[in-house]
This record gives structure tokens, sequence and C-alpha cells, in this order.
């Protein structure tokens, strides 16, 4: 048997909040037919400068399972919800918004998953079910659902929904949340990491009540910044590994323009020229440093959580041996392979060839020396890195009862 405590974070919603309390007790119904046995309602008045704590007092008097919880200064949107999520009597926990946005009569089917399985239930906004969202918001749910799956390999729709049902138990998994808006995708991104079962429930959307008080760009910046964070505290080469990678390819179809235009006889180039040559050096040399921080800083991760270390850039392991050992043998490669073209660069300088035709190669000679180097020297730290974790990972197995 379980009982549901729904969080409604409330800020000079005067407008609204007497409708969205009567229909989310109203559902009291539907979830004693699941075996919900019992609904508690808690309103969090956010420090509003108006009615609202006062309208929605009135339902406590004759109901003991509805509350006002009140804030004397505004804390913000997670800063309300985290304030209810610690008072709640419930084993599940939902929340949702004020401003009638959201459908409680819904409340059901996602505790429905719940009891089927699932840890956290997310009621989605962008599976079909009619939505009434700007179209602005539309674009930006999409392109936050898409980043945070590409990020945390594993499909989502809807990363910000404001609308959602979770075990109680979960919360030291989730934890920390923020105090802002952006607790929605920070809580998302978490629960991917911490392998929380998750499940989505399509659910329609309504026009809010009132005047929006999300800011598009503010926002969606700091959803953005938020999601990216969240990620590097989990996995921080599939951050910066992506952004290495697509450096790394970039630099190699700039390296293999230049090569066929010198194969060809141009021994010259103009300014664009000079300006793809210097950037695909620098693209080369900081994608390498990018993707071989990245998994230095997985090392660094598997430490402080005291785990093995987690997936790394697509979600599974690309090669057969650890990272660092391709990394070392790679490192080799590439310096034997800059030493190589730099001798015969200088054997033919010796025969005549001028600088204009060995130019490009001497110049990557110098960058596979240099980017093999840095290899190594990564290769270096991260073999280290792994000997401590494990040393700490084999303590925790040993010192263990069995």
């Amino acid at each position: 048997m379980h009982s549901l405590t729904v969080v409604i974070p409330a800020y000079n919603e005067e407008q609204g909040i007497a409708e969205i309390m009567e229909r989310v007790l109203a559902v009291r119904p539907a979830l004693l037919e699941i075996g919900i046995t019992q609904l508690e309602l808690l309103v969090v008045d956010d420090g509003s400068k108006d009615k609202t704590a006062l309208i929605a007092s009135k339902f406590c008097e004759n109901d003991p399972l509805v509350r006002v919880i009140t804030h004397t200064k505004n804390k913000g949107y997670g800063g309300a919800l985290k304030t209810g999520f610690s008072q709640a009597q419930g084993n599940l926990i939902g929340f949702m918004d004020a401003d009638g946005t959201y459908p409680p009569e819904y409340y059901p089917q996602l505790c429905q998953s719940i009891q089927n399985g699932a840890e956290l239930v997310i009621g989605t906004r962008m599976k079909g079910q009619d939505s009434q969202m700007p179209k602005t918001r539309l674009l930006g749910n999409f392109f936050f659902a898409n980043l945070l799956s590409l990020l945390g390999w594993q499909k989502i729709s809807d990363s910000a929904s404001g609308m959602r049902v979770f075990r109680k138990e979960i919360l030291p998994r989730i934890y920390p949340l923020p105090d802002g808006l952006n607790l929605t995708p920070v809580m998302s991104t978490r629960a991917i990491y911490e392998e929380i079962k998750m499940k989505e429930v399509p659910i329609p959307y309504s026009e809010r009540l009132g005047r929006s008080k999300l800011s598009v760009v503010r926002d969606g910046w700091l959803f953005l910044e938020s999601i990216v964070w969240t990620v590097m505290s989990y996995n921080p080469v599939r951050v910066l590994g992506i952004i290495g990678l697509v450096a790394l390819v970039v630099a190699l179809i700039i390296f293999l323009g230049l090569l066929i235009a010198r194969l060809s006889g141009i021994t010259q180039i103009q300014t664009w020229g000079v300006v793809a040559l210097f950037s695909g050096l620098i693209l080369a040399v900081g994608g390498i440093s990018l993707f071989a921080l990245g998994a230095t800083f997985n090392y660094l991760i598997s430490i402080f959580y005291k785990k093995k270390i987690r997936q790394g850039l697509f979600g599974k392991p690309i090669f057969k041996k650890p990272l660092e050992h391709n990394f070392g043998w790679l490192g080799v490669l590439a310096i034997a392979g800059g030493i190589l073209i730099g001798l015969v660069s200088l054997v033919l300088g010796l025969r005549g060839w001028e600088i204009s035709r060995l130019w490009l190669y001497l110049l990557g000679s110098a960058m596979a020396t240099l980017i093999g180097i840095q290899l190594i020297l990564y290769w270096i730290l991260m073999r280290v890195l792994k000997d401590i974790t494990m040393r700490t990972i084999n303590v925790n197995q040993d010192l263990s009862p069995d």
C-alpha cells in the first residue's frame, strides 16, 4: 500500500491556487482504486505578496491532510519544492505547478507506473498529448531533452517537466538539487547517472493562468549550464570527450584539405589557408587535451564515488583494453610517426627540396610529436589514478563482510 504527497510550490498564484488544489483533491477516489490509500497535499507559499497563502489555508480547515507551509522570503521554485519534500509524509512524492498548466487528473497513471516498478515517473508534454505550450518553449524543451539524451545515453523526451511522481527513498541519491527553476533538468540528469528506473507518461499541457515567470533566454541558459555541469560531476569525458572529438574531426578535415592541395602542386597558401592551418593546429592539440582531460577526470570521479570507472564517451567501451593502455600505444605511434615524417623531410631537404615543398610535412611532424607526448603524459597520469582507484575499491571489498 502506498501514500502520496503532492507538493505545489506557489508564488503569487492567488488567481489559480484554489482551482488547482480542488483538482488535486478530487483525484482521491481514482488513487484509492489503484491502492493509494492516502493523499496529502502540501502547498509551499514561497514568500508570496498576494493572497495565495490565505486562499490555500482555507482548505486546511476541514482536511488534516492539507497543509500550507510559508516561506518568509522567496527561496525559488526548487527551494520551495525541497521544503515540501522534506516535510512530505507519503512514501510517494509528486509535484506540480500552481498555475494550472499540468493535469492532476493524471496522477493515478503516474502512480500506476510506480507500482509497476518505476522509481521516478515524469509526465511528458512531448509525446503526442494536446499541448498549448508556446513554440519557443517547445523548441527549448526539445533541445534540452535531446541534449540530455546525448549526454546521458538514455532517451528522454521531456527533461524539464514539472509534473512527476517518485519514491521518497530515492531523494538521497538525486540530491543535492538547486533552488531555482533548473531543479527538474538536474533531477532528470542525476536520475540517469544514478541508474534510477525512470518512465515517462504522456500528459496534456495547458496555457497557464496569469503571467509566466519563465524567461526563455535567462532560464534557458540556466538549464543548459545545469545539465552540462551535472553530467560533468558524473562522467566528464561525455562532455569534454564529445567536444574534443568534434575538434579532432574538424582538424583532420582541414589537414586533409591542405595535404590534397599540397599534393596537387600548391606550395603557397593565401589568407584563408593560413587561418585554416592555424585553426587546425589549435583544434588538434585542443581536441586531444579536452578528450584526455575528460578521461582523467573520470578517474577522479571514480575515486570520489569509490566505484569503478563510469561509462565512457559512447555509453560502452570502444576498446577492449582500458583507456589508459590505448593512450600509451597511441602516444608512441604518434611520436614515431612524427619522427619518421621529420626524418624523411630532412633527407628530402638535404637532397635539394626547397622549404616551400617541405614546410607542411615538417609542421605535421612537429604536431604529431607534440600530440604523442601529450598522450603519453596523460597515460602516465591515468595509470597512477587507476592504481589509486583500484586500491580504494579493493580495500573496501576486502574489508567488507561476506
